[in-house]
């Protein structure tokens, strides 16, 4: 009981310092956002609201300017199943990307951020 309010204390003080030192999101021109935004529709975060590792990949989505999707696999069950079923295993940050090929679940704070950085970064 002690562990989880302290947990739940820490995440809290975590999602106000990230709320303070939040950076600037990148500007673009009106198209390049809108072709931005177009991209960013095939994208899902799984996540947990107070994850540290979760808090830097929306950070780097916030950066980018990027619209994503985000879900809640902590308190939301059917995203939490969703993840399970589709991605394989509960574990977060998770993003989900839906292209003509198929779908693509990819796990790991740094994994993300690479690949939202080389995919939008230059765009």
């Amino acid at each position: 009981m002690i562990v989880k309010a302290l947990r739940n204390g820490l995440g809290n003080i975590i999602i106000f310092v990230d709320f303070l030192t939040r950076p600037a999101k990148m500007k673009r021109s009106a198209a390049d956002q809108a072709d931005v935004e177009r991209a960013a529709a095939a994208l899902s975060l799984y996540q947990f609201r107070a994850c540290p590792f979760c808090i830097k990949t929306r950070r780097t989505l916030h950066k980018l300017n990027l619209p994503v999707t985000l879900r809640d696999a902590k308190n939301n069950q059917q995203d939490r199943q969703t993840l399970l079923e589709q991605g394989g295993k509960i574990q977060v940050p998770c993003l989900r990307i839906d292209e003509a090929g198929g779908t693509t679940w990819l796990y790991d704070s740094k994994a993300i951020d690479d690949y939202l950085q080389e995919r939008f970064a230059a765009a």
